[in-house]
């Protein structure tokens, strides 16, 4: 019987010790868990602030609506340099189509969209400034104007929007006066040689369906005249 005592003892022993071994081992795993799980709760702020920051890129291209659109000669441009105050202004496009700015001196702007004249003035900039950020917002687009003059109810100068026809000039300068010679409505246009042309336009004709070719989608700087 002795001999039985001390070894159910020594089991009983046996088995405390595997089972605080086993609690031992069984904490580190537990805690290890929330370390696993850490990454993914810290990644996600982290994401969210970086798209926050995309959202507040300086010169967001939405502030441009119309990612074609071409600066001409006596736009209004505003040009800002990020942290630059000295060098940001607003600026017009001279008849030649240039501009000029501290540091980056006169470049050309007719013929470039915003973003094109964007990245020209931080590439001169960057002799001076460590990754400049530029942002050119078109404040007015007088390049893209067109002339409405004579017997219209709304004579004057318009933003040419689209595809804008002669119809569509006349429409917008509140129709005819009383005694406009609507068959002797003309475009002048500037040509690429410098000479200026006249189109005809028989208003009477093309809203009869003939001579429709006459309804042309205006240009930039053109002037309809109503006799």
């Amino acid at each position: 019987m002795p001999p039985r005592a001390g070894c159910s003892r020594a089991m009983h022993v046996l088995t405390l010790l595997a089972a605080v071994s086993g609690a031992a081992f069984a904490q580190p795993g537990a805690a290890s868990q929330p370390d696993a799980t850490a990454p993914a709760a810290t990644t996600a702020p982290d994401k969210q602030a970086g798209q926050s920051q995309g959202q507040q890129e300086p010169g967001g291209r939405a502030v441009h609506s119309d990612s074609s659109y071409v600066i001409g000669a006596d736009d209004l441009l505003a040009i800002n340099v990020w942290k630059e105050q000295e060098i940001s202004r607003t600026v017009p496009v001279r008849s030649d189509g240039k501009i000029s700015l501290p540091l980056v001196g006169e470049l050309t702007a007719g013929g470039q969209t915003p973003l094109q004249l964007e990245q020209e003035i931080a590439k001169r900039l960057q002799s001076y400034i460590s990754e400049p950020e530029v942002t050119v917002i078109v404040q007015d687009s007088k390049s893209r104007k067109i002339n409405i003059l004579g017997m219209v109810v709304r004579p004057g100068s318009y933003l040419l929007t689209g595809s804008t026809t002669v119809l569509d000039a006349i429409a917008m300068a509140g129709g005819f006066k009383d005694f406009a010679k609507q068959k002797s409505i003309y475009v002048l246009r500037q040509g690429d040689n410098g000479a200026e042309q006249r189109l005809p336009f028989n208003y009477k004709d093309v809203i009869k369906g003939k001579n429709t070719d006459q309804n042309i989608h205006l240009l930039p700087r053109d002037t309809v005249v109503v006799p």
